[in-house]
């Protein structure tokens, strides 16, 4: 997963609005007690950011694609 499909997949399940503050403020116990946009830019996988992040927010697997079903999420490692 590229930074530019986490940011696309942040917009289409969190909201345009929402999603940036969410990568900004939310800190996620499972990344070290980080924000998702510290762990990206201290060089974390955004598959795994982005996988976390969703866990923290309980958004179920299959919404996981942001209503995209063409769209491939990459599992977990």
């Amino acid at each position: 997963m590229r930074h530019s499909q986490f940011w696309t997949l942040m917009d289409a399940v969190f909201g345009e609005a929402y999603a940036p503050t969410l990568a900004r403020e939310l800190v996620i116990t499972r990344l070290g007690s980080r924000t998702a946009a510290v762990a990206l830019a201290e060089g974390e996988a955004p598959r795994d950011v982005w996988h976390a992040l969703c866990d923290e927010m309980d958004v179920p697997l299959d919404k996981r694609d942001g209503g995209d079903r063409t769209r491939t999420v990459p599992p977990r490692r």
